[in-house]
């Protein structure tokens, strides 16, 4: 078990805390890295783009003129791809994009992120994260404080702050539960509350 600093939002240590090093200090393995996001970016894409065929648009029914004898170019039908309003050649169709992989895979690139953000000092410890009301003004001061305008923050139902900071950019909030490597790598400061690391380790540990 290492054991890490504990900061309160004014970024002041006020204690320590042991951490599982299977989860915040295991081998950073980045070569997963692409086939998880690849995997969440995929299964995010909804899959229902549809053209229409020279089968499914309207008209063509009728031939637009005689064969021969015109001196224009034979046609059997306005829904032509070539045609104006025509039919779409190899066009997409709704279609289903996700793609899965191992849970174990999952498991340990997001054990590799946390100890990559860990080992760049990019990965803060909190206390706790408490605000009174709902206010951005009073969010903002606590980046500043901690430092950061660029981060992702992990807390368990936090109501407050999810609203103080869902206008504020480059900045998510997350419940432990909802922690992803996308988000992890997406954002260059990490904060998690104390009383997140018993469900994070547990989760990743099963």
């Amino acid at each position: 078990m290492a054991t890490v600093d504990v900061f309160s939002i004014e970024r002041k240590k006020v204690s320590q805390v042991d951490v599982n090093d299977k989860v915040f200090d295991s081998e950073i393995k980045d070569h997963l890295f692409y086939d998880v996001i690849r995997m969440q970016l995929a299964n995010k894409r909804s899959g229902t783009a549809s053209t229409k065929t020279r089968s499914e648009v309207r008209g063509g029914g009728r031939k637009p003129w005689r064969q021969k004898g015109t001196g224009r170019a034979r046609a059997g039908t306005i829904r032509s791809p070539l045609w104006r309003g025509g039919g779409t050649v190899f066009g997409p169709k709704p279609r289903d994009y996700s793609i899965s992989v191992p849970k174990k895979i999952k498991r340990k690139a997001l054990c590799s992120a946390l100890s990559m953000k860990m080992k760049q000092d990019k990965l803060v410890i909190l206390d706790k994260l408490e605000l009174q009301e709902i206010k951005t003004k009073s969010f903002m001061l606590i980046l500043h404080t901690l430092g950061t305008k660029n981060a992702l923050f992990i807390d368990e139902e936090n109501t407050n702050l999810k609203l103080s900071a869902r206008n504020v950019p480059g900045v998510k909030v997350l419940s432990p539960q909802g922690l992803n490597l996308y988000d992890i790598l997406h954002y260059e400061d990490l904060f998690i509350t104390q009383r997140c690391l018993e469900t994070i380790s547990r989760r990743l540990l099963v």
